[in-house]
């Protein structure tokens, strides 16, 4: 049995194909009887309205003279009622099957086609279109689509004759992911429904958001029955996702299911991203009980125009003969607009229980405000509008056509009584021209279009009118990625009528001073906050990595920005360095304070007997072995750093040279009171300056030749992982070093090893004794030192160096004369020469 067919005569007949219907009622396949013809219910005034364009722009074509003379247009139009079958026998009987297909591919190989038309405008949907355009792609029969836009149909090796005037969903999906790249939402769920439109630009989202660094929150699919149980499931998954943000590619049918069951489970707060399908769909916009959860939404649409006399011409339309009505679908257009019956011969039809009076036919469209009247968002009625304009300049360069130029086979020009649908096809490709409203029309390689988008948002007036406010545009012949988007986010509105963009992450923001550290089992949009490890920095928020400060640089307390190291030496502010010159200080003045006592009492026995001119330069050198240390606090500077190390060398190989002279001159003035001794003679005064200076002479040599090939110099130390600068001074030569170190060490032992062994001389007061105390100290104080200082960071070093130089200082002052003092000050009748000269 034949479909019904909307047909007009013509020299050249246009197919067309419109899903007027979204669904049929399948018979009862008892096997019994005859099956009844399938019966397609629920009229969708939109495509209606997309069906009545075609007729329109037809009609404009056939009274403008200038682009077809002496050529008009007809048409044959079926409704393919949503449904790839029912899109497919539309398809075959616009081609004319009524012999086998088996002969009409032998007389398409012989260059003829017995098609009664020779281009089809349509379908809609995109699995309609995938359906049709395989039949189609075998005759070379152009198809013209105004509403697929599945990417799969830009493959010309599956559907060499597919073209369309919607752009490819590989340019919508590109617009969606910056889009949600711009507003930096990383958690993004997607709903799609179940079909080729739907999965297909389902899938193509999902991949290619991942690669902005962007997550899929959870991927659902629409079933076409829309199954209670299923659509309570997603609405469920939606609210426990997390997301804010849902994409919902789906064709209208399947949008107004979803949001159905959004409504009955009160889900708010949710950011719906529209694809192109409903963007703009007023099926949706105009029911009052959806604007409270759409309010905000947003979604590209493809570019809208305003049709001069298109929306006269579709409320011009009526049956001007009810009893002999030769238009099948405006009877049941006619019948549900009004709520009346067409029906032949009966006056009341009972329909659902009910009584339809007779429609008269002189009902006024213009009193009836629906989506078939609403010319206000013009966008796929303008791609049909498109696609017959296409086609009437195809068929204009047929007609121009020369023989020398023209590349077809016999080099023979088309003629346009008999055309081939393959000729058709090429003259289609070549399309390029700009209409009346300044659009370029043309298709690629692909059989696509132009891509531009009107990014739209839903915002709803104060009288509760939804209206589709123009906020971007979306730009796929840049280039340039960045510059492909434009936003106006001053006029953006978002759900619940918010004015801040809402927030959709898996995980917090991870603020300046931390990074993203990822979660074990989990995507790699969910992570923790992990505060930058010292010394490193984030100045953005969700850095991925901290970045490590130059070594002269260190993380401020917020990990948020490098500042400068604190420079850190032994000051003499701070705690130790004020202690250690006190110290220093203090054993200054001890020094001088013995240098006054021995001074006032120079004549008395126990100065005179111990040698009162070496204990004089003794005191001196310690009173420069304690203000040398004070060259070590302060910032270390090219000076500071020399004589520090010299003057430490030289005022203690003085001190120690003195120190052993004193032990000589005890040793030996013992061994001279054996009868017939002389050796006196070659320790008197003389001798022992000329031995001291000797000594000294040795140590200004080793520091001299130091300061000239391999000096101290100032050193910043700058470990990575401390905040401060360390200003040292650098010994320049360890060999260096070390032989001042040795030196002094050498003469040390010298004066232990001697007065030790003077220590049991006889008499009250036995200055070796003593000598033997302090050096015992000194040498204890330095062989501790070495250690220490090698193993004390920083600054502590330098004050490990100033406490040995200031304890061993302390020791020979105090060891060697604190008991001369104590009797000079406290036992004066012990110092008497009769006393000293007493045995013990």
């Amino acid at each position: 049995m034949s479909l019904p067919v909307l047909q007009k005569t013509g020299d050249i007949i246009l197919g067309g194909l419109f899903s007027l219907h979204d669904s049929v009622l399948e018979p009862n396949l008892s096997f019994t009887s005859v099956p009844r013809p399938i019966h397609c219910t629920g009229l969708n005034f939109r495509t209606f309205r997309w069906m009545q364009t075609m007729i329109f722009a037809i009609e404009e074509i056939n009274k403008d003279r200038t682009l077809l003379p002496n050529i008009t247009l007809g048409y044959k139009i079926y409704d393919s009622c949503s449904m790839p079958y029912q899109a497919l026998k539309a398809a075959m009987e616009l081609m004319g099957t009524e012999e086998p297909l088996e002969m009409q591919r032998v007389n398409q190989d012989n260059g003829s086609c017995h098609g009664t038309v020779p281009v089809v405008i349509g379908d809609g949907g995109s699995t309609q279109s995938l359906v049709v355009a395989r039949f189609l792609g075998v005759f070379n029969v152009p198809q013209i689509s105004y509403f697929s836009s599945c990417a799969c149909l830009s493959n010309k090796k599956d559907f060499p004759a597919f073209l369309r005037t919607m752009p490819s969903d590989f340019f919508q999906v590109d617009a969606l992911v910056q889009l949600v790249n711009h507003f930096a939402w990383t958690w993004v769920g997607v709903v799609a429904g179940d079909d080729d439109y739907g999965r297909g630009g389902a899938h193509i989202f999902a991949e290619e958001v991942k690669k902005i660094g962007a997550c899929i929150a959870l991927y659902e699919i629409i079933p076409k029955n829309h199954a209670k149980a299923t659509m309570t499931a997603i609405v469920s998954r939606i609210r426990s996702s997390g997301a804010r943000v849902i994409l919902v590619f789906a064709v209208e049918q399947d949008a107004v299911a979803l949001f159905k069951e959004v409504h009955r489970q009160r889900l708010t707060g949710i950011q719906w991203l529209a694809s192109e399908a409903w963007s703009t769909a007023s099926v949706l916009s105009t029911p009052t009980r959806y604007q409270h959860i759409l309010q905000g939404s947003m979604g590209f649409a493809i570019r809208r125009a305003d049709i001069p006399g298109l929306q006269d011409f579709l409320l011009g339309l009526r049956p001007s003969h009810p009893e002999a009505i030769e238009d099948p679908f405006l009877i049941p257009f006619w019948e549900q607009v009004f709520g009346c019956t067409l029906s032949r011969g009966a006056v009341v039809q009972e329909v659902l229980g009910g009584r339809k009076p007779l429609c008269s036919g002189t009902e006024e469209l213009v009193n009836v405000e629906n989506i078939y009247s609403d010319v206000s968002q013009l966008r796929i009625s303008y791609n049909v509008y498109k696609a017959v304009y296409a086609i009437v300049h195809a068929l204009k360069a047929m007609r121009s056509c020369k023989k020398r130029t023209e590349p077809f086979p016999l080099q023979t020009c088309p003629d346009l009584d008999t055309i081939q649908p393959w000729q058709l096809l090429h003259y289609l490709k070549q399309v390029k021209y700009i209409n009346s409203f300044g659009d370029e029309t043309k298709f690629d390689e692909n059989g696509d279009p132009v891509a531009m988008y009107d990014l739209v948002n839903w915002q709803q007036r104060s009288d509760g009118v939804m209206e589709f406010i123009t906020i971007g545009k979306f730009d796929a012949t840049t280039t340039v990625d960045k510059k492909k988007l434009h936003i106006q986010e001053e006029k953006v509105v978002w759900n619940s009528n918010k004015t801040e963009v809402p927030l959709s992450v898996c995980s917090s923001i991870c603020p300046p001073g931390t990074r993203k550290a990822i979660k074990p089992n989990h995507p790699i949009c969910c992570h923790d906050c992990v505060v930058c490890t010292a010394g490193e920095i984030s100045n953005q928020t969700d850095a991925i990595e901290c970045m490590r400060c130059l070594s002269e640089f260190w993380s401020n307390a917020e990990k948020t920005l490098c500042i400068p190291k604190q420079v850190d030496f032994l000051s003499f502010h701070d705690t130790m360095g004020s202690t250690l010159l006190a110290v220093a200080l203090l054993g200054s003045f001890c020094t001088c304070m013995v240098i006054s006592i021995l001074f006032c009492h120079r004549n008395t026995p126990i100065v005179r007997a111990n040698n009162s001119e070496l204990s004089f330069l003794l005191l001196f050198s310690l009173t420069l072995c304690f203000l040398c240390s004070l060259t070590f606090i302060g910032r270390p500077s090219e000076w500071s750093c020399m004589l520090r190390h010299t003057a430490f060398g030289i005022t203690f190989v003085l001190c120690i040279s003195c120190v052993l002279g004193k032990t000589i001159v005890v040793l030996m003035a013992f061994r001279a009171t054996l009868p017939g001794s002389n050796v006196m003679k070659w320790f008197g005064p003389a001798q022992q300056k000329a031995s001291i200076a000797l000594c000294t002479l040795v140590q200004v040599v080793i520091c001299s030749v130091w300061l000239a090939v391999a000096p101290p110099t100032p050193h910043r130390l700058m470990p990575r992982e401390s905040a401060v600068i360390i200003l040292l001074c650098h010994e320049g030569s360890a060999l260096a070093f070390s032989l001042v170190l040795g030196y002094i060490a050498l003469l040390a032992c010298l004066c232990l090893l001697l007065a030790f062994l003077a220590r049991e001389l006889p008499g009250n007061f036995n200055e070796a004794k003593l000598i033997t105390f302090s050096m015992l100290i000194f040498c204890a104080v330095w062989v501790a030192f070495v250690p220490a200082y090698v193993s004390s960071p920083g600054k502590y070093s330098t004050a490990t160096e100033v406490f040995a130089i200031l304890a061993s200082s302390y020791g020979l002052l105090v060891c060697i004369f604190a008991p001369k003092c104590y009797i000079i000050l406290l036992r004066p009748e012990k110092n008497t020469k009769k006393h000293l000269m007493s045995k013990m």
